[in-house]
């Protein structure tokens, strides 16, 4: 966590000298900057550090860790104590403080400065940008005494299937996923399996884990192989990477490389692979999905999945009870238990071999129920290193992304939209003056999810992932990592557990619960974030002196006047009343995202002419706002909000020249118009064309009004469009489909009208998901060449439909079809598309009826 600390201070520091230079005396802005440029020297070091767990490192790093913290105090709590007063000319006196306090804190940082190039030159600077050649596993399979093979006979059989098929090319077969979920039991069973030893001349094993040695990996494999003599253990790498190919030399071999953590591996060691094109094979494990990418596995990478719940309970009586069976008393206990584990076969493991040795009675195994996470990690030491070595092998600027999975409760859905914007406000994405904050983000949550870190749980119409989960003993590992480095701290609504001595600097509070009345006794000046899960209560802001606050993610009834105070505020996300006056917040100059959970179109939240001149707004999103008209300075100067990403939803939205001049790089757009007897001049939608770098746009009309969109452009930068109430004609629909990079279109209700559709050629090249949802078409006259690429069709409520196109049946991407309350023929005509992409070797297409409407 210190390049984490380290980038946060480094975002305040820049945020300071743009944003709030005039609040620094000369002496402190001739000292930020030179503190900025030193902090900026220990990231590259601990950007190109490979830590080696010593002692001393792991001080350094918590030395670095601690400064920044003290830095980051120390400049944001004279800062806010000068915005606040606004008495920046009131008294030098009182301002050298800080400059004294500055002097202090350079100084310990070319302390550590010291010690970073005194390891560097004891470690050398190879070891420290290649890592520390640590030995390999084992030459040949771990052995943990009996291996049952629960859940995995399928994947033995794709596997197998795999290795003997009939390419006579050398092929490499990948295996990827979360550390303990069985991809070393699966490579093993492979590996000793009948066929396989019966079909390959030679068989080799190497565990290569995350310090690897080229020498050793060779020697290892020849070890395995049984060619291993005393003379070969005196070669030099290059010599044995040449005995070790002429050994491989025309034979049908099978290699397996197991727990394999660095893509190079595969450049040092597959010179030494012949291929002789008679079927060899390499079989490889991994954690990391770009390793096996980079070593050009045969697609498709094998994913190993989750134990469902029979497999679950099976392997545990197997490991609890052996040859016999559960007592009945037991098995309602032992079946949540094992649901627990999350479909992790290390979790059933370890808490089965726990049980097998302890005591058989309900109440000993209610309390493992109750706790088991903290059981498993805490009995099982294998287990816990098991898991840490992911993260351990994380790069620095992975670490505090990762760890801050933790701040969500259990099983609880992330949004991947809402984890990117805490990881923004948080200062956990270094900024890349070429790409935005967010595409930084997106880039770092895909890494971890690419090393079996976080968990897919749901996908966008586009195919992006919209929300995710992080499992129950990843979680416990970032929740005790996070209270190591002073991340975050996990408490309940009694604030169990935190005190002043911990130094907290957020707070994540689960449950069900209140804030007590009167202030907490927690440190105020260092708490940064207060996060709130699963409350049914508001927590009203006066109970709480946090000034220095940026993430407020908690229920509120009104925004109090104490908001104005927390002047570092960057993510507000507030479950409001409808009646909400937000005429302050644009008081708060730092935030980034505006999340306000209500408002209505009879009641929307008015925002402040003043939400014009907040230069930092990334994203302002309610369910209903009216944005006010802005206001132009003298000279007839505007402020442009370059950052401002997302504005939804908008009701009555005027789109003038002004106004689209003030969001240039805006992406996403909500428009809600209620539009009945109105002049659709007055809302200068044509505008819309202008907004160049705008990918999704929602427009809902609340009674027809077709005037307001007949002959509207809109920028061909779209890739989503919602479009609901239009009640235009089909033959309008030529607004819509030349846009060349649409790949999400949804027609909600009315959107258009007609009873026929006829689409012509060339129209929707790059759409991938369509629905259409609540009209009157009865004829959709198209076929597979209108929608070449279409994936995913959703029909809702279609209920005048007679029948989906035959022809989609020859759209070679297709993947999904899903109907919600729609006619029998509708249905009929779906499952005969099923067929024809099943004929033509599509067998993962799939038909989803949700309720049907009957026979017409």
């Amino acid at each position: 966590m210190a390049y984490a600390a380290l980038l946060s201070l480094a975002h305040i520091l820049e945020q300071t000298l743009n944003h709030d230079f005039k609040y620094l005396i000369a002496r402190e802005k001739q000292q930020i900057p030179f503190l900025l440029k030193k902090i900026s020297s220990l990231q590259d070091f601990l950007e190109n550090f490979t830590q080696n767990n010593s002692t001393s490192t792991e001080y350094l790093e918590s030395r670095i860790r601690d400064v920044a913290y003290e830095a980051e105090d120390l400049i944001e709590c004279h800062i806010t104590d000068r915005i606040l007063s606004e008495s920046a000319s009131n008294g030098d006196n009182r301002f050298t403080v800080i400059g004294r306090e500055l002097e202090k804190l350079i100084e310990d940082i070319d302390s550590i400065k010291k010690q970073v190039t005194k390891i560097q030159v004891e470690s050398g600077v190879q070891d420290l940008q290649q890592g520390i050649s640590l030995p390999v596993g084992s030459s040949k399979p771990a052995s943990s005494g009996k291996s049952t093979l629960v859940g995995l006979d399928d994947d033995l059989m794709e596997i197998k299937t795999r290795l003997v098929g009939e390419s006579s090319e050398l092929e490499t077969i990948s295996v990827v996923g979360m550390g303990g979920i069985g991809k070393t039991t699966l490579a093993r069973k492979v590996y000793d399996d009948e066929y396989i030893v019966y079909h390959f001349h030679i068989r080799a094993w190497v565990t290569v884990s995350q310090g690897y040695n080229v020498r050793e990996i060779l020697l290892d494999l020849l070890d395995s192989m049984k060619k291993l003599t005393n003379q070969m253990c005196e070669e030099n790498s290059e010599q044995l990477a040449e005995i070790l190919y002429k050994n491989l030399k025309g034979m049908r071999y099978l290699i397996i490389m197991d727990d394999v953590w660095d893509a190079n591996v595969w450049d040092d060691v597959k010179r030494s692979f012949p291929n002789d094109k008679n079927g060899s094979r390499i079989m490889l494990t991994t954690r990391l999905e770009n390793v096996a990418k980079y070593a050009k596995s045969c697609p498709p990478l094998h994913h190993m999945n989750f134990l469902n719940e029979d497999e679950s309970w099976n392997l545990f009586c197997d490991k609890v009870f052996g040859k016999y069976c559960c007592p009945p008393e037991l098995e309602k206990i032992g079946k949540k238990i094992t649901k627990n584990c999350r479909g992790l076969p290390l979790a059933v493991v370890v808490i089965g071999g726990l049980l097998s040795k302890a005591t058989r009675t309900q109440e000993y195994w209610r309390n493992v129920e109750e706790n088991l996470t903290s059981i498993i990690t805490s009995n099982d030491k294998q287990c816990l290193k098991i898991l840490s070595l992911s993260y351990a092998n994380l790069p620095c600027h992975l670490k505090g992304c990762f760890l801050y999975m933790g701040i969500f409760p259990e099983d609880y859905n992330i949004r991947v939209s809402e984890l990117i914007k805490l990881w923004i406000a948080e200062g956990f994405v270094k900024d890349e003056k070429s790409r935005s904050l967010e595409d930084v983000a997106e880039e770092y949550f895909l890494d971890l999810v690419d090393r079996s870190l976080i968990l897919v749980y749901d996908k966008r119409s586009n195919g992006k992932i919209k929300t995710c989960r992080i499992h129950d003993l990843l979680r416990d590992l970032c929740v005790r990592e996070a209270r190591k480095e002073k991340v975050f701290h996990v408490t309940d609504e009694s604030f169990h557990g935190i005190s002043r001595d911990i130094g907290v600097r957020r707070v994540s509070i689960h449950r069900n619960g209140k804030i007590p009345d009167g202030s907490i006794d927690i440190p105020p000046l260092l708490v940064r974030s207060f996060l709130g899960f699963g409350w049914h209560s508001c927590c009203p802001v006066d109970n709480f002196n946090l000034r220095l606050l940026r993430v407020w993610h908690m229920g509120l009834h009104k925004l109090p006047n104490e908001i104005i105070e927390l002047a570092n505020l960057r993510y507000l996300i507030a479950r409001c009343n409808e009646g909400l006056s937000l005429a302050s917040i644009y008081k708060l100059r730092c935030l980034q995202t505006i999340i306000l959970n209500g408002g209505s179109r009879t009641r929307p939240l008015h925002l402040p002419p003043e939400i014009w001149q907040m230069k930092q707004l990334r994203h302002v999103q309610s369910k209903r706002m009216i944005l006010p008209k802005a206001r132009t300075g003298g000279g007839n100067s505007i402020t442009v909000l370059e950052n401002l990403q997302t504005l939804c939803i908008v009701k009555d939205f005027e789109c003038t020249k002004d106004v689209r001049r003030r969001i240039p790089n805006l992406k996403k757009l909500g428009l809600d118009y209620d539009c009945e007897g109105k002049n659709p001049s007055l809302y200068c939608l044509n505008n819309l064309v202008n907004l160049r770098k705008l990918e999704a746009l929602k427009c809902v009309f609340s009674a027809p009004c077709p005037s307001f969109m007949k002959n509207i452009k809109f920028p061909i930068s779209l890739k989503n469009m919602t479009l609901k109430g239009c009640d235009l004609a089909w033959e309008n629909m030529t607004i819509v489909v030349l846009l060349p990079n649409l790949e999400v279109l949804k027609l909600k209700s009315n959107a258009f009208k007609g009873g026929e559709w006829k689409p012509n050629e060339g129209e929707f090249l790059q759409l991938k998901f369509l629905l259409i949802k609540r009209n009157n078409l009865k004829h959709w006259r198209a076929n597979s060449i209108h929608f070449p690429r279409l994936q995913w069709l959703v029909l809702k409520k279609c209920k005048y439909l007679e029948e989906i196109p035959s022809g989609f049946g020859e759209i070679p991407t297709f993947q999904l079809i899903e109907l919600h309350e729609c006619g029998d023929s509708v249905v009929t005509s779906a499952q005969q598309i099923k067929q024809e992409q099943v004929n033509f070797g599509n067998d993962a297409f799939q038909v989803h009826i949700h309720g049907k409407y009957g026979k017409f």
